[in-house]
């Protein structure tokens, strides 16, 4: 072989060499590139769904095992009386909403939640609709914090207090969105009460708050607005926030809430709402429920 040959030959060996280099390199490469996409594969199904994170799908977090343990539906296998009962009671608030109710009723899927007394269940079963509603496959809901004297809403769900509806009142903030929060359950979305205010009664008689009811009412028409809103008596909130809406449920503690204090509370109420009672704290087969036994118009109701 001569020089020429053995040089090319050689030449040869060293491409072979350098592309053999080149394809180990391309796998070691490829190898790291799946590991990382199965590690961030593994923490999108791992990790919560926090803004931030590599799943930007939400704002509030609801830990589902948590609240359920404290009584709280998710779906339809929890609790089942207790999810039987407020289908029964969601039932007749949707077909107020968008049935025949809605006919006779202004701002009719606008529902606030209340209790002659303080301590009587409301919030819980103002979360408990919401949650049972934002199961609907074809509805959605929004839950707001409007007892802005003594706000738990962000308490009960486990999520740090937030802007929320008393800021937007205040016009701190200019977009009723900026306030309106995602959750990880894809039909709910929550409006905190934010900071403590001394004029609390006069922003929730404030002609923004009326505007703010017509666009809620009128916007989404898919939509039910729930409003956990203060105790009746005592409070002169309550019946300032009832003239905007279209339904009212009012909680009743068995055994404690006493019936002149339910006839004293609704007389309160504006006439034209469509008012339901809601029996909390009954015992059926020694278990914990909630059992709806009235609905009616203003008077009819009491």
């Amino acid at each position: 072989m001569s020089t020429i040959e053995k040089a090319l030959a050689k030449q040869k060996l060293s491409n072979a060499e350098k592309a053999t280099d080149n394809s180990a390199t391309q796998t070691d490469a490829s190898v790291v590139q799946s590991q990382a996409r199965e590690t961030i594969a593994d923490a999108s199904q791992t990790a919560p769904l926090r803004s931030g994170t590599i799943n930007q799908q939400c704002d509030i977090v609801l830990h589902q095992q948590n609240l359920v343990q404290r009584g709280y539906l998710f779906d339809a296998t929890d609790r089942r009386l207790t999810q039987e009962e407020f289908r029964h009671i969601k039932r007749k608030l949707l077909n107020n909403a968008f049935g025949t109710g809605s006919k006779v009723l202004q701002h009719s899927n606008l529902v606030m939640v209340s209790s002659s007394n303080p301590n009587e269940g409301k919030t819980f079963v103002s979360i408990n609709l919401a949650l049972s509603i934002a199961l609907e496959q074809d509805k959605t809901v929004l839950l707001i914090d409007s007892d802005v004297l003594r706000p738990s809403i962000a308490r009960e769900l486990g999520f740090e207090e937030k802007t929320g509806l008393v800021e937007y009142l205040l016009s701190e903030v200019t977009s009723i969105q900026q306030v309106m929060y995602s959750t990880n359950i894809p039909n709910l979305k929550i409006i905190p009460s934010g900071k403590r205010h001394h004029l609390t009664n006069e922003l929730l008689a404030s002609q923004r708050m009326a505007s703010l009811a017509n666009e809620l009412a009128s916007r989404y028409p898919d939509r039910i607005v729930i409003f956990d809103c203060p105790p009746i008596l005592g409070v002169t909130e309550t019946p300032v926030l009832a003239n905007l809406m279209g339904q009212a449920v009012i909680v009743v503690e068995e055994s404690k809430t006493k019936i002149n204090d339910i006839k004293k509370a609704t007389s309160q109420l504006n006439e034209d709402l469509a008012i339901g009672f809601v029996m909390n704290k009954t015992l059926k087969s020694t278990k914990e429920t909630y059992g709806y036994y009235g609905y009616g118009y203003g008077a009819k109701s009491q």
